[in-house]
């Protein structure tokens, strides 16, 4: 192949090492990497063999979630997300575990996704939830004017459509959602933002609503190569060492093809 065809699979996210879409031609390979080309058009995501592990003690377990991975179990999709493949993979190594998901990001977004190895422990984090810090990378259509913003505006949640809408509506919740604009590259914008609220869909009504709409976001926006939305930061008190917890998933390289 040309290197004009290689380059465009690795733009188009079709160049996938260890079962995750690379952009960079200059991405640098390690001994026993496992590098597969797809046919143009087919699906980025992979269902990885194996979950990066951020944060693990007797308490809490962070992982990297993939995006296009479930964090835990639909009824159209019983076998295959996070959770599930989280515990095979303690099984294998530790024997086995207790895991109660601690919250949830949606299938599409990539980053920190949090488990508690008890109920207890899970309790205890929810309950304190509100005060966790909440910090996500957006890719987003336009150019936001001003760059920084504080959107609060109420949302509703649409069953039928499955959309969150905007609303005065009396069963509609309070959401506040920050943003700020880190850079702007031909008509996108990378855009740091932080969740008061954790509303589902927050971030993507909101930024849609401002009339910014993340990138490759079909319900909200356009179709594109994967969803412009990264869960970067987690940062919560421990619940049993109560000193201040940092986690941070890096974003990968087809999240930053978005503003190629």
């Amino acid at each position: 192949m040309s290197r004009n065809k290689i380059r465009q699979r690795l733009q188009s996210g079709c160049v996938l090492v260890n079962g995750r879409a690379v952009a960079h031609p200059k991405h640098l390979l390690e001994v026993d990497d496992v590098v597969e080309m797809l046919a143009r058009g087919s699906a980025v995501h992979r269902t990885p063999n194996r979950l990066e592990t951020l944060f693990q003690d007797d308490a809490l377990i962070a992982i990297f979630k993939p995006a296009g991975l479930l964090s835990v179990a639909s009824a159209k999709e019983p076998k295959r997300h996070a959770l599930g493949l989280l515990r095979e993979q303690l099984t294998r190594s530790q024997g086995g575990a207790e895991l109660y998901p601690v919250h949830r990001i949606d299938r599409e977004t990539s980053g920190v996704l949090l488990f508690a190895t008890s109920r207890d422990v899970k309790d205890q984090v929810t309950t304190a939830w509100s005060d966790a810090e909440k910090t996500y990378l957006a890719v987003v259509e336009g150019r936001p004017d001003p760059p920084k913003r504080t959107i609060d505006q109420a949302l509703r949640m649409d069953a039928k459509g499955f959309r969150a809408h905007v609303s005065s509506h009396p069963e509609a919740k309070r959401a506040v959602t920050h943003f700020e604009t880190e850079k702007n590259v031909k008509g996108r914008s990378l855009l740091h933002v932080q969740i008061e609220t954790g509303r589902q869909h927050q971030i993507r009504a909101h930024l849609s609503w401002a009339g910014y709409p993340v990138v490759g976001d079909v319900r909200y926006g356009q179709r594109d190569r994967r969803l412009g939305l990264h869960a970067w930061k987690l940062s919560l008190l421990h619940p049993l060492t109560e000193e201040r917890l940092s986690l941070e998933a890096p974003a990968p390289d087809d999240f930053y093809a978005l503003l190629q």
